[in-house]
């Protein structure tokens, strides 16, 4: 079990927990749309972090754009397995196909 998929099954647990006790479940109390301000404001510092090219700072940013992501997709009951399997369905194909395939 890699260490997100125990994250993402952490902060799953957390959905009932008591606000007081757990960030995770005081984040996610707060809605969905609290959730994803917050994963918003993560990926900034990650960006800033890389554009300073401050590897520890990105590093540290990034795995809290990592948590961050997961708790915005906990709060929308979107499973980290949907993700990945979309990841693996995506596997091998390119990037510019793979987007031309999504325009209408």
């Amino acid at each position: 079990m890699s260490i997100l998929t125990k994250l993402a099954a952490t902060i799953e647990a957390r959905k009932s927990a008591d606000p007081d006790s757990s960030w995770t479940a005081k984040l996610l109390a707060k809605g969905p749309e609290k959730c994803a301000e917050k994963f918003g404001e993560e990926a900034i510092e990650a960006i800033i972090a890389a554009a300073k090219n401050d590897r520890e700072n990105l590093t540290a940013e990034a795995a809290d754009v990592l948590y961050h992501l997961l708790v915005m997709l906990a709060a929308r009951d979107v499973a980290l397995e949907d993700v990945l399997a979309e990841l693996e369905r995506r596997e091998g194909t390119s990037g510019i196909a793979e987007k031309a395939a999504r325009q209408p």
